[in-house]
């Protein structure tokens, strides 16, 4: 599937290679644009000034999927040829979809001439065996078993890192990847629209009558070399959450989404006719603008590179000249990208 998304020059110091702290700031000093969707309106402040632009009666929805330690340094069985293995989504108690990755320099490049039965030898003598491709036209991705001497969890925290790409220079501890309401360990990239939130800020919104409901969608890897569309990624949405989005939505109140990816948990349980629904399972959506967007009215959102599928989904709730409007007031103020960036609040 191919998207017409939208595209630009991402100079390469706009793109955040350190968190947030490390530039000594707080999580909630990076910047915030604030956009308007009915007139095309911009302010420029930070993301600790949140609660000046909601009000009480405004819900997030937020997912509180937490980061894994998903990268382990593998060697290959047959020649003792090193890789990075990315651990993606877990499909059973030990079956997970997963990503092989060559060494490019300081960073890594997909491998793509992988074979199926091959074995990787992992720390402490863990193995993983490729089985098959996840999409065989894809040949990024693969189905592995994974034999591992302890729970997965405690596994990873033991021998694994967080999964990082070519513009953040070094690793990072997992503490940098978890936003401050992570319940449920399940994510292999962080969803990070929520990072900036502290537990001081999320006190002043609620203070304020704000409404804050969750849900959980695990992230699988992301795919920056080929922008392929997202797979299919398991979700959960509560019944409180469906309840406090629908009375919102028919009181006409704002209802904001705190990431693409909690968009796609919601719009998965939401019907035709805006109702939204509690429910479970693997979702395999893609949202575009021929589709729409059913459930939010608002979205606070990374900044997404260009032609990245993200942007059909942000296409799906702005327009595409609001986007570009605000795109170009991104670049001309000097706006910084990815998961360490800063933040874009989009709004009726």
């Amino acid at each position: 599937m191919t998207l017409d998304t939208l595209d630009f020059v991402l100079p390469p110091e706009l793109e955040a290679s350190e968190p947030p702290e490390a530039r000594g700031l707080t999580r909630d000093a990076v910047r915030l644009l604030v956009s308007y969707c009915t007139d095309n309106r911009i302010t420029h402040s930070q993301f600790r000034q949140l609660p000046d632009f909601l009000q009480a009666g405004d819900v997030l929805v937020i997912n509180t999927s937490g980061t894994l330690n998903a990268a382990l340094n593998v060697i290959r069985e047959s020649d003792e040829m090193p890789f990075e293995l990315h651990l993606s989504t877990r499909l059973s108690a030990d079956r997970w979809v997963v990503e092989l990755r060559e060494s490019n320099g300081k960073s890594t490049k997909p491998y793509y001439a992988a074979q199926p039965g091959e074995i990787l030898q992992l720390p402490a003598g863990g193995q993983a065996t490729l089985e098959a491709l996840y999409n065989p036209e894809s040949p990024r991705l693969w189905t592995a078993i994974l034999t591992l001497p302890e729970e997965v969890q405690v596994y990873l925290k033991h021998y694994g890192f967080p999964i990082r790409y070519s513009y953040v220079k070094q690793g990072w501890s997992n503490i940098y990847y978890q936003t401050v309401y992570a319940t449920e360990m399940g994510s292999a990239e962080m969803p990070s629209a929520g990072r900036a939130f502290t537990p001081e800020l999320i006190t002043r919104l609620v203070a304020m009558g704000v409404q804050i409901v969750p849900l959980i969608l695990h992230t699988g890897v992301a795919s920056l070399e080929d922008h392929e569309p997202p797979y299919t990624e398991f979700y959960r949405v509560p019944s409180i959450t469906a309840e406090v989005v629908n009375t919102a939505r028919q009181a006409g109140r704002r209802i904001i989404a705190v990431g693409t990816t909690a968009i796609r948990a919601l719009e998965t349980v939401t019907d035709a006719a805006g109702i939204t629904h509690p429910g479970a399972g693997w979702t395999d959506l893609i949202i575009t603008p021929e589709r729409g967007i059913r459930s939010v009215n608002g979205l606070i959102t990374g900044l997404h590179e260009p032609r990245a599928t993200h942007l059909a989904m942000l296409e799906a709730l702005a327009s595409r000249e609001h986007l570009c409007h605000t795109y170009q007031a991104a670049l001309a103020e000097r706006y910084l990208w990815h998961e360490f960036g800063d933040l874009h609040l989009i709004l009726p």
